[in-house]
This record gives C-alpha cells, structure tokens and sequence, in this order.
C-alpha cells in the first residue's frame, strides 16, 4: 500500500548491518546494562531491607 517493505524485513536488514558482538561483551549497547544494573541494585536493597526489617522484629 504505501511501497515499504514488511516490519520483519526491515529488522532483518538493520540487523545484518550491525557489526558481530565482540569477544567477552554481553551487552550490544548501554541502556541495556543500565537498565541490567538498576534491576540488579532494587532486588539486592530489597533483600537486605528484609534482613534489617527480620533483624530489629518489625516483620
């Protein structure tokens, strides 16, 4: 209808022109290890907010 090429075909496309992920890196770009650290720093204070809370009886 309005001459593009389908969703999928140009995802295809735009990830075959990303460069191969280097040797030992997990993450392709930053939002995703910022987003990885935050979600990693909420579950640790939680966990430690539920020993504080364990230790002085509130719980």
């Amino acid at each position: 209808m309005f001459h593009r090429k389908p969703l999928e075909e140009r995802i295809a496309e735009r990830v075959a022109k990303r460069p191969p992920l280097k040797e030992g890196k997990h993450f392709e770009h930053r939002p995703a290890l910022i987003v990885f650290c935050v979600i990693m720093v909420l579950v640790a204070l939680k966990i430690v907010g539920a020993f504080v809370l364990m230790k002085w009886g509130i719980t």
